[in-house]
């Protein structure tokens, strides 16, 4: 929860952070691109250093690089500052959940897993709403640094609690055990497995690519929007009120937790048909929602803007489910590598996404709060559909080829 709110307190305050850097669109995106860069960029070597070291120690990192994020955020007199406040808040984010994902793992039955992850992510996401509300309220009554000071020390606390807290694995357990998903076979995790066989063995298998491309493809449009671009949009954009729109907001972020739970049992109920069942649905209800928004004539009902939130509400439980092929198609020994790869897939479509709105908008002249419009947020938001279309393709390659893999479909002939 806290590392979401670390990830998503400049989105809600973005109007701010303009006015106080002197930012224009691409220089605000700028913002969220470097964290995302930093926080996809990292997941392969957290997973590594997962594997290796274990939760506890990673998360204390992580929280500890989050807490002199914000702390530099808070005293950031440049811009040149704040990009590097925002590197550190990236790295320490990075760090966070994929190490939560390797405890449930770790410590829960397998049957268990998905539910579980859906969980975190529903209890995780209220971050969001702490970002949205309590840290808007206490900007507007106190000042910056006073506010981003706040949330640096809760990330020192945090740490301390982390490491008081937190166990590798159950005590009954010396060390952890992995089962080779393709034969079988049991062994002990050591630190001494080589780190490149592991990232190319968790590439190799079909199913981590259609982990990844599920989560590039479901929730980067619900990450943009709540990360930087959706309270600009609805206030200088639609026109509604900034108390309208962090209702709005809270709504995207409240249907996501009512939805995760269903979505993760649905999603152990049904290991075979995820993708089509459940990850491009979820994809579907987006851009339909996205592009009926996108083509109205003029501002959109209120009501409609709330069917908006739902319907991006639905990308991030279903992206959860990419950690569940993550989990199912990789022994335990390259687990947290495989999450990272996976991980990644998310943020780099957000990072993609996030930056192309920006530039979007400046190309059309509307990248300051005084310049936005909504018909420049309107060929803007366009940006995302290809991103979908890509993603949904791999995942159905990916789909067919984990199947063939895993004995669920007949190997293609080839013609002679």
């Amino acid at each position: 929860m806290l590392a979401i709110t670390n990830r998503t307190s400049l989105g809600a305050v973005g109007v701010d952070a303009a006015e106080r850097f002197q930012a224009d669109a691409s220089t605000l995106s700028l913002f969220a691109v470097v964290q995302l860069a930093v926080y996809g960029g990292m997941q392969i070597p957290i997973g590594v250093l997962l594997d290796k070291y274990g939760a506890r120690p990673i998360i204390t990192i992580g929280m500890i690089l989050m807490a002199f994020g914000q702390l530099t955020i808070a005293i950031s007199p440049s811009i040149g500052i704040a990009i590097v406040a925002r590197i550190l808040l990236g790295a320490g984010d990075a760090a966070v959940f994929p190490a939560v994902l390797r405890l449930i793992a770790i410590w829960f039955p397998a049957q268990r897993g998905p539910v579980m992850v859906q969980l975190t992510g529903v209890l995780g996401q209220s971050g969001q709403l702490v970002a949205l509300i309590p840290l808007a309220a206490l900007l507007h009554a106190t000042s910056w640094t006073i506010t981003f000071g706040s949330i640096a020390g809760l990330g020192i606390l945090f740490a301390i609690l982390v490491w008081l807290v937190i166990r590798n694995r159950p005590p009954e357990l010396d060390a952890d055990i992995t089962v080779n998903t393709d034969t079988g076979v049991v062994r002990v995790v050591t630190s001494a497995i080589d780190t490149g066989v592991g990232i190319r063995a968790a590439w190799a298998h079909p199913g981590t690519r259609l982990a990844f491309w599920s989560h590039f493809t479901t929730p980067f449009a619900g990450t943009a929007f709540v990360l930087l671009w959706g309270m600009p949009f609805l206030t200088a954009g639609e026109g509604v009120t900034t108390g309208q729109a962090a209702t709005i907001i809270s709504t995207y972020v409240v249907a996501g937790m009512f939805l995760g739970p269903i979505i993760g049992n649905l999603s152990g109920r049904m290991p075979n048909r995820r993708s089509l069942a459940l990850v491009l649905p979820a994809v579907g209800i987006q851009m339909i929602a996205w592009i009926v928004i996108l083509l109205l004539p003029g501002p959109a009902p209120l009501w409609l803007l709330y069917v908006l939130a739902v319907a991006l509400a639905t990308g991030g439980p279903a992206s959860m489910i990419a950690f569940d092929h993550a989990r199912t198609h990789n022994p335990a020994h390259r687990l947290s590598t495989a999450t990272g790869l996976t991980n990644g897939g998310g943020f780099i479509s957000a990072l993609i996404a996030i930056f192309l709105i920006g530039l979007a908008l400046d190309l059309q002249g509307a990248g300051t709060p005084e310049t936005y419009s909504l018909e420049a947020f309107r060929i803007a938001f366009l940006a995302q559909v290809p991103i979908w279309l890509v993603g949904s393709a791999f995942i159905l390659i990916e789909r067919k080829r984990t199947r063939i893999r895993i004995g669920l479909d007949p190997e293609r002939r080839t013609r002679r």
